[in-house]
Order: structure tokens, then sequence, then C-alpha cells
């Protein structure tokens, strides 16, 4: 079985209108939930061996953030999820070596949401209970889903996985309260 670890970047700044998307930063409410989700993490023992991430500064301050990552993993930044539909993001996943067990793609809303819609697969999002219908309704900033996945990277498709468990920074003692249902940046 490998492992897929889906997980968008913390809440970010929108303080300086001058700076293109790319170059946002996280603020300090995505700090402490990114600080948060990195010891949710650790206490699963959730360590990838592979890290995508996208190019933007938000993302790379995310991993930043909850690095150091056990391992360590192979970190590789990529100007190709920044943004990136669901089905872009599917096909980088299936570029990953086979000899990778778990793999962590750090990203951005929408086709992050709609990439872990996509692995659950029609099926599951109507069969899969209370977990299927959290994932439906909204993916916030410092999400984290994992999924389970029987196939190799590169045999990946559409319902091809299992969503073992959602975690949102409102689930998480030391984030901050009101990240439930944030949908923005």
């Amino acid at each position: 079985m490998r492992q897929l670890l889906l997980l968008r970047h913390a809440k970010s700044s929108w303080d300086d209108p001058r700076l293109p998307d790319h170059a946002r930063p996280i603020n300090a409410r995505g700090r402490r939930n990114a600080a948060a989700m990195a010891d949710a993490m650790r206490e699963l023992g959730l360590a990838p061996d592979v890290v995508l991430v996208s190019s933007a500064r938000r993302t790379l301050q995310t991993l930043e953030a909850i690095g150091p990552l056990d391992g360590p993993p192979l970190i590789e930044p990529m100007d190709a999820l920044y943004l990136a539909p669901w089905q872009t993001l599917l096909e980088t996943l299936r570029g990953v070596r086979d000899t990778a067990r778990s793999v962590l793609l750090v990203g951005h809303n929408p086709g992050l949401h709609e990439l872990a819609m996509a692995l659950v697969g029609p099926a599951g999002m109507a069969s899969g209970g209370p977990m299927a219908a959290r994932l439906a309704l909204a993916y916030p900033t410092a999400t984290l889903t994992e999924f389970s996945i029987a196939l190799s990277w590169r045999l990946l498709e559409a319902g091809g996985a299992r969503l073992v468990r959602i975690l949102a920074p409102a689930d998480l003692p030391a984030a901050e309260a009101g990240d439930s249902t944030e949908a923005a940046s």
C-alpha cells in the first residue's frame, strides 16, 4: 500500500496588494496552523518519502513550517503545481517513482480539493459517509487529507484511492478556531 498526503498551503497574507499572487507569504495564523498540523503529522507517524510542492512562496513557507520532516524526504518544488488543475496534479503523481511509499503534495485550491474528491471518486463520495461529506463541503487552508493507494503511482486514477482521514486546523487544539469553513486564499 502507498500513502498519499495532500496539504493545502496555510493561510496567506493579503497585506501587500502590490505582491503578485505567487509571492504572497503565509500570515501569523497560517504559521500557527501549519505548526499545529506538523505536530499532528508527527503524532500520527506521517513521514513522506517524497514531497512535491508548488513553487509559490506560501506553499514553500507552509512546508518549512511543518518541517523538518522525518527521513528526510526528497523535496521537489515544482512550478507546474502552482494553481494547477486536479488533472495536472494527478499526472504529476503518476510520475512519482514506484519505490516511494509515501508522497506529500503541497498545493492550492481549487485543484487540490478537486483532486481529493476525484481520487475518492463518485461512488466513494456517494457512499463514503461523514468523511466524504466533509470532504465535499470544503478544503480549508492547512487542511491535510490522507489516502491509501493499492496500485503503483503510474496507475493512479480517479476513484483509485481510499480516503483515510481529513485533518483541518479547526480539528487541532493548537490551531486557531474558525478555520473549518474558510474557503478563500
